[in-house]
């Protein structure tokens, strides 16, 4: 199983203290949100220089404050300095962030991303571009020598997955059920690329997870910690696809044995990678951490 661990922390200290315990542990990736504590990029740079194995990832960077041009000069400096092991991923955030604390324009967000994602990923691979969108305009080049991330999209809804499949490398989940990878995301992002002549996008699934015998304090918590992403529409329709009526139902919780039949699931459903959002006490998520390196 390919399997991650998603963290988060208000220094670069705490962070990359998390970072190097998931590398000695032997996880795959790490990864990282840009919501409204750390720069995700700029922290990972400081990590990648300290931490020189696992992969680094941020899910997920929002697009509308940032110029795709200013957005691939950052990765490729990450990546440089990471020596290739970035996974960027980014998103369109959602409409109370963007127009409610922002005062950018929601509207036309396919359109958006799909400006965003022709300009960002010309200038990853070729370095330059000339590119006039209804949304966004890019004409210029970058001269950052250093591999082309992976991008992976917060794609959830059928258009975004399509483009996502036709353009970019794979997506990032979030608040998405097994069935909903197995019987839509997969199928929908697969059959874009196929059409565009690519290469199988990779699915990278997080999930929140705690592995604990307090099942009762567990879901209390989960309900503490994830009960508003029900209240955001997209995370609301992949929960209503999987017939959840609470947003903190998607956590896994219970026994080991109980968890990782969970993520063999997500596997199992099409999954590429298994990022784990550890929650619960201190001492749960220590153990959490612990039990989850066995399934390496």
């Amino acid at each position: 199983m390919k399997l991650g661990i998603f963290g988060s922390a208000n220094t670069v200290q705490d962070l990359q203290s998390q970072v190097e315990i998931a590398e000695k542990s032997g996880f795959r990736s790490f990864w990282v949100p840009q919501i409204f504590d750390l720069d995700a990029l700029t922290a990972l740079a400081v990590i990648a220089s300290k931490v020189p194995r696992i992969r680094l990832g941020t899910s997920v960077v929002p697009t509308y404050p940032r110029h795709p041009m200013m957005l691939a000069q950052q990765a490729l400096t990450v990546n440089q300095i990471a020596e290739g092991r970035l996974d960027l991923g980014i998103g369109l955030s959602h409409k109370p962030v963007v127009e409610g604390m922002w005062g950018i324009s929601f509207d036309a967000p396919i359109g958006h991303m799909s400006d965003y994602l022709t300009i960002l990923m010309a200038l990853l691979h070729e370095g330059s571009i000339s590119h006039s969108g209804k949304q966004i305009t890019s004409r210029g080049g970058i001269g950052v020598s250093a591999e082309a991330p992976p991008v992976l999209v917060a794609a959830l809804g059928p258009q975004m997955l399509k483009l996502v499949g036709k353009i970019a490398d794979g997506t990032a989940t979030w608040m998405t059920g097994v069935e909903t990878i197995r019987g839509h995301v997969c199928p929908t992002i697969n059959a874009a690329a196929e059409t565009a002549d690519r290469p199988p996008p990779q699915v990278v699934t997080a999930v929140p997870v705690c592995i604990t015998n307090d099942t009762k304090a567990a879901r209390e918590r989960a309900a503490q910690d994830f009960g508003f992403y029900g209240q955001l529409p997209s995370y609301r329709a992949m929960l209503d696809r999987e017939g959840l009526e609470n947003s903190w139902d998607i956590a896994l919780v219970g026994s080991f044995e109980q968890v990782s039949e969970g993520l063999q699931g997500y596997v199992d459903a099409g999954a590429s990678q298994v990022v784990a959002t550890v929650f619960g006490s201190g001492d749960e998520k220590v153990h959490t951490i612990d039990q989850l390196s066995r399934l390496l």
